[in-house]
């Protein structure tokens, strides 16, 4: 299986760096993509592929400045796709990174651990 990555082409879209080899797994930047569904379709296709074929740990970490709507939404198809690989044996481990200011963002990363019903670790940071 391949690795995932992604340099962004602009300021919109954020970078990702899927590991197949170690399951370590990184989005990080702004994400505000013009295809949005598209942009995520890729992420849930490889994740989807790695547990079936690979079936290793993974270590997936969030450290997004910002998201619109409908990335918000592609994110909440990523951890739900984690919470059922957890819930059938895999070995994952969820971590998201904020400012350590940024109360709304804080509260977005609780809302997405408690729908989903999977442990966040919630990691803030200093600007």
């Amino acid at each position: 299986m391949k690795n995932l990555y992604f340099e962004p082409e602009s300021t919109n879209e954020p970078k990702v760096e899927f590991n197949a080899e170690t399951g370590i797994c990184m989005i990080s930047g702004d994400c505000y993509p013009e295809t949005g569904y598209y942009f995520f379709e890729n992420l849930h296709s490889w994740i989807n592929n790695y547990i079936t074929e690979v079936k290793g740990s993974i270590s997936f970490t969030i450290n997004l400045r910002y998201f619109n709507t409908s990335s918000s939404r592609g994110l909440f198809i990523l951890i739900t796709i984690l919470k059922k690989y957890k819930d059938e044996g895999g070995n994952v481990k969820l971590m998201w990174h904020y400012d350590k200011d940024d109360e709304y963002m804080l509260e977005e990363i609780k809302g997405y651990g408690e729908e989903a019903n999977i442990d966040i670790i919630k990691i803030p940071e200093e600007d």
